[in-house]
């Protein structure tokens, strides 16, 4: 006769990591000041900046500074949007959140991505109609400005990387930073090319340089925050190798329904179900299978529904009438003969 151990295991699992999980919150609490102390310090730096950039820019002719400055803009709404992000989703799971906010640092992430997209769009279109009918730009004025942006995007991308940039919001929010960096130094190339040779239409140019970065960078943000709300399994994971895996350890006949996603950025979670010999350990089985998925592929949140099969399942496959997953979700890896 098959025997359910889910609810078994779910007490042990609570059981055996509860204090552990306590602990782990409060080193994540400290963290997190951490981070949001970073994320203040590069936010209170690049507000300030900005709004001395809009004003040159406009006063200097200069579209690659204005484009810069609407980039530093994205990136201070990126910062404020990661920090109430990371406030939400330190709140603890309650009611129908059974996660919490953990995913709204996903959502910060991807909103960051869509933003740089429709700004590269924006950019690309005004620089194409600058090069066609270019204004006359004060090179000077754009290169001096462009190297202080440098000065203030290093710092504050300095800041940013000693956050924990594990954590797509964070990471959505340094990319940011970093694209504005490389985005200066294009400005500035442009500033000199202009001071010295006159040709204004490099102004432009460093504008489609910019807009390229912003692309790159938001496509990134974007794929992956849509693999984490597809529930796809983690960037360099295969399901199918990791079933293959736990059905050769000794005493598993059977794994179906195994499903691998992100909870949230370095938040790993599977679950399966487990069908074992009738004389096996169910539970020995399923701390073994536990341990190898922590171990070696990173995979600490499992779990895993073990029961012992009839012993017409293992003979004939799924027989009919079999009560364990009639209508398994993807594929069934089984102990070969």
């Amino acid at each position: 006769m098959a025997h359910d151990h889910s609810h078994d295991h779910a007490h042990a699992h609570a059981s055996a990591h509860g204090h552990g999980h306590g602990h782990e919150g409060h080193s994540h609490g400290v963290a997190a000041d951490a981070d949001r102390r970073f994320l203040r310090g590069a936010l209170a730096l690049i507000l300030g900046f900005m709004v001395a950039e809009v004003v040159v820019g406009l006063l200097a002719h200069s579209l690659a500074l204005v484009s810069d400055a609407g980039h530093m803009l994205t990136d201070a709404a990126s910062i404020v949007l990661a920090l109430f992000a990371m406030r939400l989703a330190s709140r603890p799971a309650k009611g129908s959140l059974t996660y919490g906010f953990k995913r709204a640092e996903i959502l910060s992430a991807q909103a960051n991505g869509i933003t740089l997209l429709a700004l590269a769009a924006i950019f690309v279109f005004e620089a194409v109609r600058r090069l066609l009918s270019p204004p006359e730009v004060q090179g000077g004025v754009v290169l001096a400005t462009a190297l202080a942006g440098i000065l203030v995007n290093i710092t504050a991308a300095w800041l940013i990387s000693r956050a924990n940039r594990s954590s797509l919001n964070v990471e959505g929010t340094y990319q940011h930073i970093l694209n504005d960096a490389w985005a200066f130094l294009a400005t500035a190339a442009a500033g000199l090319a202009v001071l010295l040779t006159g040709f204004d239409r490099a102004d432009a140019v460093a504008t489609l340089v910019v807009a390229a970065l912003m692309l790159k960078a938001g496509y990134g943000l974007v794929s992956a925050s849509w693999r984490i709300f597809l529930e796809a399994a983690p960037a360099g994971t295969d399901p199918d190798a990791i079933g293959r895996e736990l059905v050769g350890f000794p005493g598993v006949q059977e794994i179906h329904d195994l499903h691998i996603w992100t909870i949230t950025s370095g938040y790993p979670a599977l679950s399966a179900h487990v069908l074992v010999d009738p004389d096996q350990d169910c539970h020995a089985i399923r701390l073994r299978l536990e341990q190898d998925l922590r171990e070696h592929h990173g995979i600490e949140h499992t779990t895993l529904q073990v029961d012992h099969a009839a012993p017409e399942t293992l003979q004939l496959g799924r027989a009919a009438g079999d009560p364990h997953c009639a209508e398994s979700h993807g594929r069934i890896h089984r102990q070969q003969p």
